[in-house]
């Protein structure tokens, strides 16, 4: 394992963080539009979740070590999503 490796990975998990949250979002923020919010809800959720886990399997490479980066990295995309939606709530009440 090197250090190019571990980042790279950390990096990835990140993104798909970001990805999966992001996602999310938007599903919630659509439930009140739609006219098929189960569809919806569980299209959004498949779409999501299958792509964080094919992602999440091609960059593992079966090790574990690298899994545990992927994963790290995916909170850090959670953490990231979270505060720049506060930010983006605090803008909106003050005028």
């Amino acid at each position: 394992m090197t250090a190019v490796s571990i980042f790279s990975r950390l990096l990835a998990g990140a993104a798909l963080g970001v990805f999966f949250y992001t996602g999310l979002w938007v599903t919630v923020r659509g439930l009140l539009t739609t006219r098929h919010p189960t569809l919806l809800t569980l299209g959004s959720f498949w779409i999501r979740t299958l792509v964080v886990l094919a992602s999440f399997l091609f960059l593992m490479r079966g090790r574990w070590q690298y899994a545990l980066t992927c994963v790290a990295g995916f909170m850090m995309g959670r953490v990231a999503v979270s505060k720049s939606l506060r930010v983006q709530a605090a803008r909106a009440k003050c005028p």
